[in-house]
């Protein structure tokens, strides 16, 4: 008789994503025929740009399907460093630029280059929960520092760096942030920068969705004199989910030792998606993906109106990415059986706050991701509406 090897602690102490039962049912509704919206998933309803499929169609013809050197295509790393000076007035050589399978691939080399086991990285509460799994992945001990709802999860810089710990060796922040939609103010991350390098450590930043930025100029922490580490990612602003891939931007003299963690881990990114990256790049795709963002601003401003008229609460600024976090606390004390029964009875999908931490008041809060259209958003209120009269 074979036996089944037992699981590894790691493997038994993660926590299943709690929306994936809401959208394993939601798709389940959709199946039996009823009209169901889509506003827990954080993908809008944009395909890949036609000029990067293009590329991409170009490469995989002329057989540009072999690995690229572990860091990414030397063309790739220079036009993104170009990119940062161009856009964001940051000076990033292309030596200090490693292309990834994605940003969760970034957030793994940069993650496995500088923690040792037991070592701990502070991290904000609420905040993407697969953050904190890639931590224990390494061996690392996840710190959280609960934001508070009424400072609408800000972060404070003086109040993060109070929560640093005589292991901890990285403090992360993203900005704009999932849940909230926060942009964290560029003399806030500076401080953080500062703060970390002080205590011997370093601040590690997600700019996964830099560029959907609607109530100021998108920015990037590399812009500032501190070190810092940045992730991000080709998929949310550039619309390139599936192509898996992102990058990572580190203090040069880590890269070499980053670039042989991505060998033996990743070997390369994929070399279509990257080729159809350097046409992400260029300004007929760049003019694409501002019209989107502004379509995308549009949809936040309609959310935003219907659920002040709803007497909805949106804690966080909700100044970028495209989510909205909302207080829901006047009719629950379970934000999951709230959005269970939502998407039951008025056939909505959302997320609730439970996935993204503990240590906040999750119960009371529920995230909207405006990824569809501004027509299907105003269904949504419409709904939202009826059901809230019907509590």
């Amino acid at each position: 008789m074979t036996m089944t090897p037992s699981l590894s602690e790691f493997a038994r102490r993660v926590p299943p994503f709690h929306v994936m039962a809401l959208l394993e049912r939601a798709q389940a509704l959709s199946a039996q025929g009823h009209d169901v919206i889509h506003l827990e998933v954080g993908e809008p309803d944009f395909t890949t740009p036609e000029p990067v499929l293009a590329a991409i169609q170009d490469a995989v013809t002329h057989g540009c399907t072999g690995y690229t050197p572990a860091a990414g295509l030397p063309a790739l790393r220079e036009a993104i460093a170009d990119d940062y000076r161009k856009r964001f007035g940051a000076q990033v050589s292309p030596a200090q630029v490693v292309v990834t399978p994605g940003a969760s691939g970034a957030l793994q080399l940069a993650l496995a280059a500088l923690l040792n086991p037991g070592d701990g990285v502070l991290l904000t509460d609420p905040g993407y929960p697969c953050n904190r799994q890639f931590v224990r992945l390494v061996g690392g001990e996840p710190q959280p520092v609960v934001l508070q709802a009424g400072n609408h999860f800000n972060v404070d810089s003086q109040a993060f760096m109070a929560q640093w710990q005589a292991n901890t060796r990285v403090a992360m922040v993203a900005s704009p942030d999932n849940p909230t939609g926060n942009m964290v103010p560029a003399e806030v991350l500076q401080q953080l920068a500062q703060g970390a390098q002080e205590k011997g450590g370093i601040l590690l930043v997600d700019e996964i969705y830099q560029g959907l930025c609607y109530t100021q100029p998108a920015s990037s922490v590399l812009a500032g004199s501190a070190p810092v580490l940045v992730i991000n990612s080709f998929s949310k602003y550039f619309c390139m989910t599936g192509w898996r891939l992102g990058w990572l931007v580190a203090p040069e003299p880590l890269v070499p030792a980053i670039e042989r963690l991505a060998q033996n881990l990743f070997l390369a990114p994929s070399t279509p998606a990257q080729y159809g990256a350097l046409a992400a790049l260029q300004e007929p795709t760049l003019t694409i993906l501002e019209q989107r963002h502004q379509l995308l601003a549009r949809r936040r401003q309609c959310l935003l109106n219907g659920l002040a008229h709803l007497k909805l609460p949106v804690v966080s600024r909700a100044d970028g990415a495209f989510y909205v976090y909302v207080d829901v606390s006047d009719y629950t004390d379970d934000s999951f059986a709230f959005c269970a029964n939502l998407l039951e009875k008025a056939k909505v999908a959302m997320t609730p706050g439970l996935d993204f931490g503990q240590g906040h008041d999750h119960r009371h809060f529920v995230r909207l991701a405006y990824t569809c259209s501004e027509a299907r958003l105003t269904e949504v209120l419409r709904r939202l509406e009826q059901y809230l009269e019907s509590l």
